[in-house]
């Protein structure tokens, strides 16, 4: 399931990567957001040119170095949760996957992962991402029972990557972003964007 869901991913974003010209300095077509739990919801979401404006808004001035690009995709994601989940219902999600058990909009890692590489490349594909590309979706799992999700980003120069983890915490909430290697190997996450 893991791999179609993730073909039909890496399709879409193509897909909108070849829309690229028709809207830059408009807002993105449509694109997919997935939520209550495995990507067992698919919407597609629309936004408007001003809502459009307002991420591009986190990206002015442009980030002076890779961390406040980060720290400015921290709150781009945060914003784009909230845009999307507007449409989706997905406001109502609750950090990790017990804390909203069972009621609509909640996403588990999966979604979270899969929306938040949505966003990303979004982001790149307008322009707004100077010091980072996107990566492929990471998995860690240290026991059967412990497999976990997120978006990828890594920086252009010297290609260290980043977690970007949003399964964490509520809807509209800053994800967490950390080193990679630090987050496969599940260490403390204190917020900091290093």
């Amino acid at each position: 399931m893991e791999r179609r869901l993730e073909s039909r991913t890496l399709i879409t974003l193509a897909a909108l990567g070849a829309l690229l010209p028709a809207w830059a300095h408009a807002a993105p077509p449509a694109f997919p957001v997935c939520y209550n739990y495995g990507c067992s919801m698919r919407q597609d979401v629309t936004l408007s040119v001003a809502q459009w404006q307002e991420i591009r808004d986190v990206f002015t001035p442009p980030a002076a170095s890779a961390q406040q690009e980060r720290e400015l995709v921290r709150r781009a994601v945060a914003k784009l949760e909230i845009l999307t989940g507007a449409q989706t219902g997905a406001w109502r999600d609750r950090g990790g996957n017990a804390a909203g058990s069972g009621e609509p909009g909640q996403m588990d890692c999966i979604d979270e992962s899969t929306n938040t590489t949505t966003y990303l490349t979004l982001l790149q594909q307008d322009g707004l991402l100077t010091w980072h590309d996107i990566g492929a979706r990471a998995r860690r799992s240290k026991w059967v029972l412990d497999v976990h999700w997120t978006a990828v980003l890594r920086e252009k120069a010297g290609g260290r990557q980043y977690a970007v983890d949003s399964w964490f915490l509520d809807n509209g909430l800053p994800p967490y972003v950390q080193k990679l290697e630090d987050w496969l190997d599940k260490e403390d996450i204190d917020g900091s964007v290093p």
